[in-house]
């Protein structure tokens, strides 16, 4: 969330963000909203001064005898306790109201990031890769899994319904090899591996920002107040929740791993065929806490694109990077790139990672905090961005890498982790 002080003195950059991030929610009405709380919290405030002074000046009656004077500031004392027992109700409802709407307020987005309205409006800013141009007839990502028996999508919707899938022979072995090969790779410069909770408390989504917006993409688990998580982004900031930090701890930098869970509610007929939109996947993902400092959460947000530029350049997948706009971005970010992989079939890239910066919003949402070296108390900036989620990145890779004979290439940075298989082929 914003800071409600920075919302107040600077109303007319809120309704801007608001604007271009086609955030209906109403500013001049949370200002109203705020009026109220602060006049009732000096109300409320007022009469317990009184309270305690009336408290002083009845000891004082007591003291010097005055009966009449002390029975009558023991009646004012009750009048002001009846108000004050009136008063905070009120207030508490008036704050969590207050609270409710802050939640809904969007992050100011960099003013480098392109004004749009959606994915339509999202600028390309680098190319990296040959499109492959075959000599024969190719073939999708989910006719090469049927040719190769790497897929059960009947049995997987028996068992589980819609959108779901089974894993079969190598697919199972590569989906393992590329969560494997990226968890070592983004390991091996220095992140701390974790391996997080795929189930989260209310709180963790709330300081993520996936709450309250959001929730029609999560699965509750019914009777607690748990929910199934859609990245490791989630539990790992829930882990950080009211602590504070020392400044030499700065940045904390994580590679974590879970399975992940998404309704997918508001897809209905979008992207039916195959293993592209699913309700459940695996993902490695990057997570850094740095210092409130702007041009360190831009240095961070340009190394974690770069980190997954490696990874899929290491698969040898034709990819685009895309700087995503206003309107597409979401409400906590300041700053997004997509990545996208070329995908032969559908004769376009789709996006495969989220590459983002939140400066402290996400922080004051789950009041992750570090004291710098002057003794000052600060919010951390936070950033995430994918390395590998699969299946998803299975689409253009086995796409990419078809081969005449009708065989999938293996590239070789994930032969290692196929036991030196060089090939998927018929069986």
């Amino acid at each position: 969330m914003l800071d409600l002080a920075f919302i107040r003195n600077n109303p007319e950059a809120v309704k801007e963000a608001a604007r271009l991030k086609n955030n209906t929610l109403d500013i001049d009405a949370l200002l109203s909203l705020d009026q109220q709380v602060l006049t009732l919290q000096r109300e409320v405030e007022e009469a317990r001064a009184q309270q305690n002074a009336l408290s002083k000046r009845i000891q004082q009656a007591a003291r010097e005898k005055k009966v009449e004077e002390r029975n009558a500031l023991i009646a004012e004392g009750k009048r002001l306790a009846e108000q004050i027992k009136e008063k905070e109700p009120e207030l508490s409802r008036l704050q969590e109201e207050r609270y409710r709407m802050l939640l809904l307020v969007p992050n100011i987005p960099d003013p480098s990031a392109p004004i749009g309205k959606d994915e339509n409006d999202n600028v390309p800013i680098k190319y990296w890769g040959e499109k492959p141009e075959f000599n024969f007839k190719s073939l999708d990502h989910y006719e090469l899994m049927q040719k190769h028996d790497l897929v059960d999508i009947e049995r997987a919707v028996k068992v589980a319904g819609s959108r779901s899938y089974v894993l079969k022979g190598d697919a199972a072995r590569l989906e393992l090899a590329l969560m494997h090969f990226a968890f070592d790779r983004i390991a091996l410069k220095g992140f701390t591996p974790l391996i997080v909770p795929a189930m989260a408390r209310e709180f963790c989504f709330i300081g993520n920002g996936q709450f309250p917006k959001g929730r029609d993409q999560v699965y509750a688990i019914e009777g607690e107040d748990t929910f199934l998580v859609g990245t490791s982004e989630v539990s790992i900031t829930g882990m950080f929740k009211d602590e504070i930090l020392k400044e030499e701890e700065l940045p904390k930098t994580f590679v974590g791993y879970c399975p992940c869970f998404r309704q997918e509610a508001g897809t209905y007929g979008k992207d039916t065929r195959g293993v592209f939109r699913i309700h459940q996947f695996n993902k490695v993902e990057q997570y850094v806490m740095c210092k409130a400092d702007h041009e360190e959460s831009v240095r961070w947000h340009e190394q974690l694109l770069k980190n997954s530029e490696e990874l899929i350049q290491a698969l040898e997948l034709p990819y685009r990077v895309v700087n995503v706009c206003t309107g597409d971005m979401g409400d906590g970010k300041v700053g997004m790139y997509d990545l996208e992989c070329w995908v032969p079939s559908e004769g376009r890239y789709r996006e495969t990672h989220s590459c983002s910066y939140f400066h402290d919003w996400q922080a004051r949402r789950a009041n992750i905090r570090y004291r710098d070296e002057e003794g000052k108390v600060k919010f951390v900036h936070t950033l995430n961005n994918t390395a590998i989620a699969s299946p998803r990145i299975l689409i253009p890779l086995l796409e990419i890498h078809q081969q005449a004979d009708g065989s999938i290439r293996i590239p070789q940075a994930l032969r290692p982790y196929m036991g030196g298989q060089e090939y998927i082929k018929a069986r």
